[in-house]
């Protein structure tokens, strides 16, 4: 069993919140971590709400809530129970004590429609796909998870056919019964047409009205079939940065289909070598390293891209406060630029930038400018997390020296 970085979330957050939901798609490895938790916290309470006998032994819910009082529960799939949220509302309002409730589910509360009912009584932990860091940062260990993508039982296949006829049928289960389930009432062969379309633009921008042309459907249907998929943690959605900086700014966002493996079934790739000579392997690679920078992003940072009508173009900013971060990912272990790239820093002006690329290890790219490897990418976010850093009111320049700004810039009391 690996062990998984959401893991530590759950356990320092049942020691001040309510109730900790754990969100992710099936299959992502929830289940197991609930049932570590139950190894360390004997008495507690799990039910999978998918079992009748599990919800028959429920029921309507406060009755067997208020018998538990004093034991941690744990609710696996509640999506499939809608109506329980308002009950553990009103359980939780009742007795608000740390760590009474771990919910488990597949799709976002936004999607179900939940988000307000329990709104300042849970706390919120992602479920990602397996990461480098949880599985090993050895450069054949990067390339296994990058093909055969994070789901655990498609990296641990004993070979790549394995781990493929997993990911077929993961995804034909998806389309016939879980999508459906989630309200999106779309014939799978239909549903898996745009899931397909979504795979081939997979790092671009997205144009609601050409994918409607191309399923003779109207682009409001497309926009709420992605908002569907999105909310069922399956497609993620990049949005464009903003900022006043005088810039014709691209406004639409992009797609990405959040796991690796998946995306590769999608294609048809089912080698290293399909995977490496198809003309989406820089784009896979992109979405296979935003998964790993979204799964490490300090609390309350945000994410975007950057492109602007002139051609500078940054493919990753994360914005924690006034503390800015650039990453520009490249599939080449001898990564190069191009204008867009410094002028999207002269606009942006980011305190640290970073190419992440498939290399053995990192090393100083320009000035400011660092190649790091996808490995490298929680340990730099979270020295950033950690690094104080002034903002001058003129131009953003980091420095770890004592200073002060004046109406010229940056001026160092202490150089650093």
């Amino acid at each position: 069993m690996f062990t998984r970085i959401a893991q530590q979330s759950l356990h320092s957050q049942l020691t001040w919140s309510p109730a900790v939901a754990i969100l992710g798609p099936r299959q992502i490895g929830k289940t197991t971590l609930a049932r570590a938790l139950l190894e360390s916290q004997p008495n507690a309470v799990y039910l999978d709400l998918e079992s009748p006998q599990d919800r028959a032994q429920l029921g309507e819910g406060p009755l067997f809530l208020q018998a538990h009082a004093d034991r941690l529960v744990i609710l696996d799939e509640v999506q499939n129970a809608p109506e329980l949220f308002s009950v553990l509302r009103g359980e939780i309002d009742r007795i608000r004590r740390p760590g009474r409730f771990v919910l488990l589910g597949s799709a976002s509360f936004e999607l179900l429609r939940q988000s307000q009912s329990l709104a300042g009584r849970l706390s919120l932990i992602d479920m990602f796909p397996l990461l480098v860091d949880e599985v090993g940062t050895d450069l054949q260990t990067i390339q296994n998870l990058w093909l055969r993508g994070g789901f655990p039982p498609s990296f641990t296949s004993v070979n790549d056919q394995v781990s493929w006829a997993w990911r077929e049928a993961f995804i034909r289960h998806l389309l016939n019964t879980d999508l459906p389930a989630l309200g999106l009432n779309v014939d799978a062969t239909s549903l898996s047409r745009f899931w397909r379309m979504l795979a081939h633009i997979h790092g671009q921008l997205f144009n609601a009205t050409a994918i409607a042309n191309s399923l003779d459907v109207s682009a409001p249907t497309v926009t709420r079939w992605l908002d569907l998929m999105t909310g069922a943690l399956l497609v993620r959605r990049l949005e464009p940065f903003h900022a006043n900086l005088g810039k014709r700014l691209v406004k639409s966002h992009k797609v990405y289909v959040r796991d690796s493996g998946l995306l590769h079934s999608l294609l048809g790739l089912t080698s290293v070598a399909d995977l490496q000579g198809h003309p989406s392997a820089g784009a896979s690679w992109e979405g296979f390293v935003i998964d790993h920078i979204a799964a490490h992003l300090p609390s309350g940072a945000r994410m975007s891209f950057y492109r602007t009508a002139a051609g500078a173009e940054l493919d990753v900013v994360v914005e924690a406060g006034q503390h800015i971060i650039g990453f520009e990912i490249k599939f080449s272990v001898a990564p190069k630029v191009s204008k867009g790239f410094w002028q999207s820093l002269k606009d942006v002006r980011p305190q640290q930038t970073y190419i992440v690329a498939p290399v053995q290890q990192r090393w100083p790219f320009a000035e400011g400018v660092e190649v790091i490897t996808v490995g490298d990418i929680a340990g730099v976010l979270v020295l950033a997390e950690r690094t104080p850093w002034f903002v001058c009111r003129h131009r953003r320049q980091p420095h770890r020296a004592q200073h002060t700004c004046n109406d010229q810039g940056l001026r160092d009391i202490v150089s650093g």
